[in-house]
């Protein structure tokens, strides 16, 4: 077990190794997206960027950029991460809608 710390809500969620992250941050009621994402997301594909994160400690903690991921964020720092593509692997602070 780990944790995933949501800065801007100021709140710790508990989650299995490996956990997927933006099926956690959903289904403890954060929300990733800003309103063009809520109307038109992919749904966790990797498809549209809009659940993009900033990861303010423990990206060694994180599974590696997808393939997805290096083409979506090419010009983003190197600090985001798309929730959808990301396994959770130990601690991590998150900024939602950076």
């Amino acid at each position: 077990m780990t944790t995933i710390n949501f800065l801007k809500e100021n709140k710790e969620v508990v989650v299995s190794d490996g956990a997927n992250l933006r099926f956690k941050a959903l289904e403890n009621g954060i929300d990733l997206y800003k309103l063009v994402g809520k109307m038109m997301n992919c749904g966790g594909y990797g498809q549209c960027g809009t659940c993009i994160v900033e990861v303010k400690e423990g990206m060694e903690n994180l599974s590696p950029r997808t393939e997805v991921e290096i083409r979506k964020l090419r010009k983003k720092p190197e600090t985001y991460r798309l929730a959808c593509q990301t396994l959770v692997h130990g601690p991590v602070s998150i900024v939602t809608k950076p």
